[in-house]
């Protein structure tokens, strides 16, 4: 889930402070008409970094200040998240929201928002050269929970490395934040274009800030955002962005064997029933919308669920109003059918969970990889860390994993953040 401290039911989120300045190179509501949603065509299961080539990706359409922070106030801001033993900051941030244009799940333009987080040094000048970190979040059903649009952890982590000096870029997705349209959950095509073309046009606002992108990138992700760090560090190798480089890898308790560790865990008990069902009726719906795996959402559904669950999961429903409406297990919530289907995929299934879970199977990364868990995870099954362990050694990559002990899904990030800022800062021999 979402790196926030909540439970399904009870979740709270704290509103956006009034933005600071802004400013727009076209009209925004223009630039919105331009989004798509997601059609029900079933397009062809891509992986890399582009479907379909679409007119002017990656270049910025407005930007707004939401945060001024000196170096107290990010130290703070950092541990009033819930870190565990946090550095002190060396920076003031300057937290920014910028829209920018980018593709639909089906390559069509559309417009999608992210953070971008620079330090801010004691004389109010940021540095002139930066190394980039790309954080990418967990799940969000509501595009108002997303760290561009409210306050809280996820936007806290890109302060905690623009303290230490670094340049923090986080995508929305597509959907979520001031996107339109439903999210594409689970859909590393889609994460994966929208995550490169905020780099770019993150690339491009930096340059107006005075600051250059030295090309390197680190990458890490929480959750659903593990996945999308895996999607986007692999186009960075193949070089999806001209200039920016893959310099390292550090994804945290993400789902990256579907087929084989999480869809069966979410059966047999190894995770919390509810949040199981959340996922899987997220899942379910978003993957309809791009390749029909249903005609009817009664083949899935079991009533009264088969009415409501695909309105749920429209971007507009906060998550605890969704969790509200959906049932405690997953065998309530699905017909023992689709149950079926899903212990055994075929067809259209299978070619979307392979295609997903090919994120640690089908690319030899040249970049340090180390993978971030914890023993007491009841979101995402530990035997997701240990399958992409493996696939990725039987590519002749070394990526340990560093365990973040007794700790449950939200505070294997809250752990294993500070872990990575520090892995990160000796990799750039930062002090």
């Amino acid at each position: 889930m979402a790196l926030v401290r909540r439970d399904l039911s009870t979740q709270s989120t704290r509103p956006l402070r009034r933005p600071r300045r802004s400013r727009s190179r076209a009209a925004l509501g223009a630039a919105i008409c331009l989004s798509i949603a997601a059609g029900t065509a079933a397009p062809a299961l891509a992986a890399g970094p582009a479907r379909v080539a679409g007119p002017q990706r990656g270049t910025l359409v407005s930007t707004v200040e939401l945060e001024g922070l000196n170096t107290a106030q990010a130290t703070a801001y950092v541990k009033k998240s819930g870190f565990v033993a946090p550095d002190t900051a060396k920076n003031g941030a300057d937290v920014y929201r910028i829209t920018y244009r980018t593709i639909t799940a089906t390559g069509r333009p559309t417009v999608a928002s992210g953070l971008v987080t620079l330090p801010r040094t004691a004389s109010g000048h940021g540095p002139r050269q930066l190394t980039t970190v790309s954080y990418t979040h967990g799940t969000l059903a509501y595009r108002g929970g997303a760290g561009s649009v409210t306050d809280g952890a996820d936007r806290a982590v890109t302060v905690m490395f623009a303290g230490a000096g670094f340049a923090a870029v986080a995508p929305d997705y597509l959907g979520l934040g001031l996107g339109t349209g439903p999210h594409p959950y689970m859909d590393i095509g889609s994460e994966t274009t929208a995550s490169v073309d905020m780099l770019k046009a993150a690339r491009a606002f930096e340059a107006e800030k005075g600051v250059i992108a030295d090309g390197k990138v680190m990458v890490t992700g929480f959750s659903q955002g593990a996945t999308a760090a895996i999607g986007l560090g692999r186009a960075l190798q193949r070089d999806a962005v001209p200039g920016l480089r893959l310099t390292a890898l550090a994804p945290v308790s993400g789902p990256y064997d579907l087929s084989g560790a999480e869809v069966p865990a979410a059966f047999d008990g190894r995770l919390a029933p509810r949040t199981a069902t959340f996922y899987l009726a997220y899942v379910i719906t978003a993957w309809n919308r791009l390749h029909p795996i249903y005609n009817a959402p009664a083949e899935a559904f079991r009533p009264p669920y088969a009415s409501t669950v695909t309105a749920l999961f429209d971007s507009s429903h906060p998550d605890q109003e969704i969790a509200a409406r959906l049932p405690g297990t997953p065998e309530e919530l699905l017909t023992p059918h689709f149950i079926e289907r899903l212990k055994h995929p075929k067809g259209v299934l299978v070619r979307i969970m392979r295609t997903d879970d090919a994120v640690c199977t089908d690319w030899t990364p040249h970049a340090p990889v180390r993978l971030y868990d914890g023993n007491l995870d009841t979101d995402v099954a530990l035997a997701n860390t240990l399958s992409c362990r493996h696939s990725l050694a039987a590519n002749g990559v070394d990526a340990p994993i560093v365990n973040a002990g007794n700790v449950d899904h939200t505070g294997s990030a809250l752990v294993s953040y500070p872990k990575i800022l520090q892995w990160f800062k000796g990799l750039t021999n930062r002090r």
